[in-house]
């Protein structure tokens, strides 16, 4: 038999449970929840109280697909011809050979009877001069010459210059112009490749993939690495994946280009009932949202609702604007899973997969659970 003591504490202890009880009856969306439901995200959308001109896209056919479209090109596709491989600019290296006939002009030591002999010889003899850097005015200095502009012109056209001013001064001269360090016709190349640094472009018309060849190729995967090509004040950026893919961003490189080849994986993240909450990786250059669902361990068969699938998104516009757009996907239906294949995930985007409205009570009833076992333990130890 229980003693008074007991059967008041019990009264007591049953009457704060009622109440507890009540309160979460008539409060029931403040259980504790993952997320909105799927309705509840819809409503708000279509209010938009934040006034952020969301849109929803109820995806049912492929006609509601998005389309993708292609950023306006920072480099114009119509290039001018390539300058010459040959053309000599400040800052670069020359070596300069000089072939002359019967009396020498260079070389020549004292006036001796062998010297004479030797000049009087009909054979042609080269002087090759020390290397001759192009100064920042554009000139190099040359023996028996003086001073002449050479920046911008070729090398052919160099050696046309020094013949011009040797006549006279030497007997039939004949000149060899070679660019040894061409800063001219060369990049800039720096980030993740094997040998970052200046590389001369041998003809000047190579393609973003054959610079970064040249330079030894990138040391991390191809669908994480991005491009950064900057250009006469424009900067222009390429996933590495897409320039190997196709012609279409394989951009020919300039001389005076700097380019970046960088670490940026693509990523999206995960929310709501799904099979886990994080931040995930694309593991290949393209990824469908049916990829993504499975990912993302698809939706939580306690809490998740998979008639509420979402795919949140700023597309970013080719005249530079920002809108946000909500992917709907009724998971329940069929044709969603094969348009879902069809649907190409992008940086950034968050997919979301919506708190199921039926499993409400069963948390309620979890939570008034929890708060009847001690009780119930309590009284069997008392009645023990």
């Amino acid at each position: 038999m229980n003693s008074p003591v007991v059967s008041v504490t019990m009264r007591r202890a049953g009457s704060v449970l009622a109440v507890a009880t009540a309160v979460l009856l008539a409060g029931c969306a403040a259980i504790p929840s993952s997320g909105p439901t799927g309705g509840e995200i819809r409503s708000q959308v279509k209010a938009d109280t934040s006034h952020l001109g969301i849109a929803l896209v109820e995806v049912k056919t492929a006609g509601d697909l998005p389309v993708f479209v292609e950023p306006a090109p920072v480099f114009g596709k119509t290039y001018a011809p390539p300058p010459p491989t040959e053309l000599v600019g400040v800052g670069d290296t020359l070596d300069i050979a000089i072939y002359e006939t019967g009396i020498a002009l260079f070389g020549r030591s004292a006036p001796t009877a062998a010297a004479e002999a030797v000049a009087n010889d009909s054979s042609a003899k080269a002087e090759r001069l020390p290397q001759v850097r192009v100064s920042d005015e554009g000139t190099i200095n040359i023996p028996y010459v003086g001073e002449l502009a050479v920046a911008g012109r070729t090398t052919t056209q160099v050696e046309q210059m020094v013949r011009q001013a040797l006549r006279g001064k030497s007997q039939n001269p004949q000149v060899l112009v070679a660019i040894r360090d061409g800063l001219t016709n060369s990049v800039i190349i720096g980030g993740d490749v094997a040998r970052p640094g200046r590389l001369v472009l041998p003809t000047n018309r190579e393609s973003l993939s054959d610079v970064i060849a040249l330079a030894g190729g990138n040391r991390g995967e191809i669908k994480d690495m991005l491009v950064r090509v900057q250009r006469a004040g424009s900067t222009g950026e390429f996933r590495l994946s897409d320039v190997m893919a196709g012609p279409e961003q394989d951009i020919r490189i300039f001389p005076a280009d700097r380019i970046s080849v960088v670490r940026a994986p693509r990523s999206f993240s995960v929310m709501g009932a799904a099979g886990k909450a994080e931040q995930l990786a694309f593991p290949t250059p393209r990824l469908s949202l049916a990829e993504a669902i499975a990912l993302a361990g698809g939706s939580n068969p306690n809490a998740g609702d998979p008639r509420a699938v979402f795919v949140f998104r700023i597309n970013r516009m080719p005249d530079g604007t920002e809108r946000p757009v909500v992917y709907h996907f009724n998971m329940m239906q069929a044709s969603s899973y094969l348009l879902s294949q069809r649907f190409a995930m992008t940086d950034k985007d968050v997919l979301y997969i919506g708190n199921a409205a039926a499993n409400q009570p069963t948390k309620l009833v979890q939570i008034v659970s929890q708060l009847f076992f001690p009780l119930i333990a309590l009284q069997n130890i008392l009645n023990f």
